[in-house]
């Protein structure tokens, strides 16, 4: 029986205050309607995708998508309410059965489990649902907002998508829902329980992290959510990891001590080419772009190819920006940022050629400036956002821009700045490094990736907590 992935892309964003369709926005480097549709398209029980799109956005979708995802055969426009295109879902499939998955494109965290669950489940049952317990009290309440009931929680279940139906069955409870004058369903299931009380629907379990991107929140959610993900499927093992290295090629700028003369030993360790740059070892200076774009070209020219660039130089000047001289505004934003554009600016083509990596390295002062580090913060701030729009700029030509945001590392720099500390309160500088070879390996792009330290002195990735962090990790 052939089975079709139905994405529901036909919201307009109302509530995120935007001017385009909220599916549009982009998350990690992609709209989220791609993102959505990639994990469809990647299912292997899903035969055919279809999207469902607001009208008017049928040959920008089109544009968007390309012929990047085999599987989808169809982009349709959507109908005036979720109903309304459901119905559209039904009368395009005809009468051959089948099974199908309807999913608001705006859940872009969407596991493989659960596709695969609710295809299994529709061997027995004719309507599913995905569903998580609630974890708060649900209150029933009046016009006048008093409480009327609070029904037990043990039985309350909150609804997600897919939902997923045999056609007949949605066909035949859509039939007989059009037929009733006071028809008023919010979801599908709500039609078939309503119109099909003889079908039993069968509940999958959900996920917490499957969200529906609907406040401005949400977009900071699901950006942290896609770290958390992209981070985990990166961890390999270190045959893996080798296995995907070897042979391709490195240029490290900043890669004379610290973090980056660690990525420069595990890259060689792991059979790459490596062309570790420095002040100190090479005279190369990070704020010179016609040396970089010549480091860039030799070493293509050498290799054949640039598969990963790393930026981990940086400076530190703490102390009042009145009494800062020109000498370290300058030496500030032009290390710890021009530098990074001039980097980018010399990738590009060879990234675009090999649809290699960009990597750079922020701190957690990102998120806030504080007194006596206001050139540092701002810059890695800066950092942050150049991050996030060459990832956009560049997701097309198939180039993978990230930034890194060590804890506290264990670095000369850091040593210089702030003298002797416990060690056992730093990260070191290999387990940051170790972060920065996984995340070349990965399909990631414009995303902020976290490292942190666990009890056990081993890094791990996090979302950041919403909250003031020290503004010299990483230094």
């Amino acid at each position: 029986m052939q089975t079709y992935g139905v994405v529901l892309a036909g919201g307009v964003g109302a509530r995120l205050g935007l001017s385009v369709p909220k599916q549009m926005i982009k998350v990690a480097g992609k709209t989220i309607l791609e993102h959505t549709v990639d994990t469809f398209n990647a299912a292997p029980e899903i035969d055919e995708v279809i999207v469902m799109v607001t009208p008017g956005w049928t040959e920008r979708v089109a544009t968007l998508l390309g012929d990047r995802y085999p599987k989808v055969s169809r982009i349709l426009e959507g109908g005036s309410t979720r109903n309304e295109t459901t119905r559209r879902v039904v009368d395009a499939l005809g009468e051959v059965e089948c099974k199908l998955l309807l999913h608001d494109a705006v859940r872009p965290l969407l596991d493989q489990r659960i596709i695969a669950e609710c295809v299994e489940a529709l061997d027995n049952f004719g309507a599913v649902d995905v569903v998580i317990p609630s974890a708060d009290t649900i209150v029933t309440v009046d016009d006048e907002d008093v409480i009327t009931h609070i029904p037990n929680r043990a039985t309350l279940r909150r609804g997600q998508t897919p939902q997923a139906f045999r056609l007949s069955v949605l066909r035949s409870a859509y039939e007989l829902a059009v037929e009733d004058p006071y028809f008023n369903a919010s979801d599908d299931c709500g039609v078939v329980l309503k119109y099909r009380p003889d079908v039993k629907i069968k509940c999958v379990l959900g996920a917490e992290h499957n969200i529906k991107v609907t406040y401005p929140v949400d977009l900071f959610i699901a950006d942290k959510l896609f770290q958390l993900a992209s981070e985990s499927s990166a961890h390999r093992s270190r045959e893996e990891l080798h296995e995907a290295l070897a042979g391709k090629t490195i240029l490290i700028f900043g890669g004379s001590y610290g973090i980056g003369a660690e990525i420069a030993r595990l890259a060689t360790d792991a059979g790459m080419n490596v062309i570790a740059h420095g002040r100190s070892t090479t005279g190369l200076h990070v704020q010179d772009a016609a040396s970089l774009a010549a480091a860039l070209d030799t070493a293509a020219m050498r290799y054949g190819a640039v598969d990963a660039v790393v930026l981990t130089a940086g400076v530190l000047h703490v102390g009042p920006l009145a009494e800062a001289t020109d000498e370290v505004v300058n030496e500030s934003i032009t290390v710890n940022y021009t530098a990074a554009v001039n980097v980018a600016r010399a990738s590009y083509q060879h990234l675009k050629a090999s649809k290699g990596h960009l990597l750079l390295f922020t701190s957690s002062s990102y998120t806030r400036g504080r007194e006596n580090y206001a050139l540092y913060s701002s810059t890695k701030a800066a950092l942050v956002n150049l991050t996030q729009a060459l990832s956009e700029e560049w997701s097309e030509v198939g180039i993978h821009v990230n930034v890194i945001n060590p804890e506290r590392t264990n670095t000369p720099m850091r040593q210089q700045a702030f003298g002797q500390e416990p060690p056992d309160t730093l990260l070191p500088a290999e387990l940051v490094a170790q972060s920065a070879m996984e995340m070349i390996t990965s399909n990631a792009t414009g995303l902020v990736i976290d490292v942190r330290r666990e009890h056990r002195g081993r890094a791990r990735t996090a979302a950041p907590a919403l909250q003031w962090e020290d503004p010299e990790a990483g230094s």
